[in-house]
């Protein structure tokens, strides 16, 4: 059997908290100890999770010999130096997307984890979903033909608080940042890194990207077509089309759940995927089978793959 990873977990807010209660689920991972900026959140969180460890200091957190490994649940702006924190006191790293603010700061942090021969890995909890990783197989048997067209949106709606982090400048509010990470991972997933990017942006009322609408061309010839809002709530779904049939993904594409392939004929075959919890301890089994095979980074959310992902939202945002 595996050994259970002891999760050190660097904030306490709602993606925190979720993984928190998804790790348990996962037979090879306990949460030991959590840090914050303040005493008193750690130990509520502690409380709610019954963690044996709690810090007022992300240094504290990373400095425990009972830790094993550091998930970064802070917001973006704080995801490198974070990172970076755990990454010094030789702690592999799981951090949420998206992964930093910007690119370069994304092949540094990849840099230096390996530099010091530790696993690193983007949050892209998608990536380790059942359902998703059967449309991977999919895609990859040829099933359906040619790709041609991906498709995806990912649209909240948000009560305009210019101190909330996506419409606050200062905690790396904007939609591409929080929610079209999604989309363009998808994508990206599917087809690989765009040659053409094209796009469109409105700003939210405190400046920064409200939504997004992009078109990605490949050199394989197909397109994407991507959108993202943190302004309504919109159908969150997503499709892969290709030359003999098509892949359908309901509402939360991102999320554990069903999908259905329409082959060019119309007929249809649905696959649903039985799961508990939200769906985070897929990710975090994922962290623990890299490490107990002494691998560096997981296939499933490559780093140089994380890096190109960082560099074509950077380019969408640039075309504002």
């Amino acid at each position: 059997m595996p050994r259970v990873l002891r999760w050190g977990i660097i904030g306490t807010g709602g993606i925190a908290r979720t993984f928190a209660r998804d790790v348990a689920l996962t037979g090879v991972g306990v949460v030991s100890a959590v840090g914050s900026r303040t005493q008193s959140s750690a130990d509520a969180f502690a409380s709610d999770f019954s963690i044996p460890r709690s810090y007022d200091s992300y240094e504290q957190l990373v400095a425990d010999g009972d830790v094993d490994v550091v998930y970064v649940a802070t917001p973006h702006p704080m995801h490198y130096d974070n990172a970076t924190l755990a990454l010094e006191h030789d702690k592999p790293v799981l951090v949420e997307k998206a992964f930093t603010m910007t690119s370069d700061e994304a092949r540094r942090l990849v840099a230096k984890a390996r530099e010091k021969r530790l696993f690193l890995m983007e949050a892209m909890w998608t990536r380790c979903l059942p359902n998703i990783i059967e449309i991977r197989a999919i895609v990859a048997s040829g099933e359906l033909g040619r790709v041609v067209s991906v498709e995806a949106d990912h649209g909240q709606w948000f009560a305009s608080d210019p101190e909330f982090r996506l419409f606050n400048p200062a905690l790396g509010g904007g939609a591409m940042l929080d929610l079209g990470v999604y989309p363009v991972s998808f994508a990206s997933m599917v087809l690989g890194t765009p040659s053409r990017v094209t796009a469109l942006t409105q700003p939210a009322f405190t400046g920064v990207d409200g939504s997004v609408a992009m078109a990605f061309g490949y050199e394989s010839g197909a397109q994407a077509v991507l959108s993202c809002t943190s302004g309504a709530g919109t159908p969150t779904r997503a499709s892969i089309s290709g030359t003999d049939a098509r892949i359908e993904i309901g509402g939360s594409f991102y999320a554990p759940g069903p999908f259905t392939l329409v082959q060019r004929n119309g007929d249809e075959r649905k696959f649903e995927f039985a799961t508990v919890g939200r769906g985070l301890h897929y990710e975090a089994a994922e962290v623990a089978r890299c490490i107990e095979e002494g691998m560096l980074e997981s296939p499933k959310m490559p780093l140089d793959e994380t890096i190109a992902i960082m560099e074509t939202m950077e380019q969408v945002l640039s075309l504002t």
